[in-house]
């Protein structure tokens, strides 16, 4: 397992409270990502570091099987403006478990992983996960996205 230090970030975006009971988080985080498309969200973000998009996985009320937060947007700089109706979060450092889906997003290669994750058997933080998705997302068919998962 590769273990990295993540050091303090923010994100601005827009999020939903959200649960994997009945099928849930299945209709919510897509929904979230059409808005997200639809909107161009990512082009109303002030202050971005770059054009990677995060999907993070927050406020837990337990661990991946209660509710939950997903806040989808891109790493700023700053929280100092925050766009109405978005949502700004500031993640602070820790130890992060890197995991990797490869192969066409199409194929539910994300869900997949993540799959992986809660059936792998290590002590989790359910502080705040997140997914990266950067250059090696610009190639839907052959796309590779980095997944961290927070350790205590």
């Amino acid at each position: 397992m590769n273990i990295q230090t993540i050091p303090n970030f923010h994100v601005i975006g827009i999020s939903v409270r959200t649960t994997n009971e009945n099928g849930q988080a299945m209709r919510d985080i897509p929904a979230l990502w059409a808005r997200f498309m639809a909107e161009q969200i990512a082009t109303q973000i002030p202050g971005k570091i770059n054009s990677d998009l995060y999907c993070i996985y927050t406020d837990y009320e337990k661990d991946h099987t209660r509710p939950y937060t997903t806040l989808l947007g891109c790493r700023v700089h700053h929280l100092d403006q925050i766009p109405e109706g978005m949502t700004g979060k500031t993640f602070t450092e820790g130890r992060y478990a890197l995991f990797t889906a490869k192969g066409n997003l199409a194929q539910g290669i994300v869900y997949n992983e993540w799959v992986r994750i809660w059936n792998t058997a290590f002590n989790r933080a359910f502080t705040a996960d997140f997914e990266v998705y950067g250059e090696k997302a610009t190639h839907p068919e052959n796309a590779a996205i980095d997944i961290f998962v927070a350790l205590p």
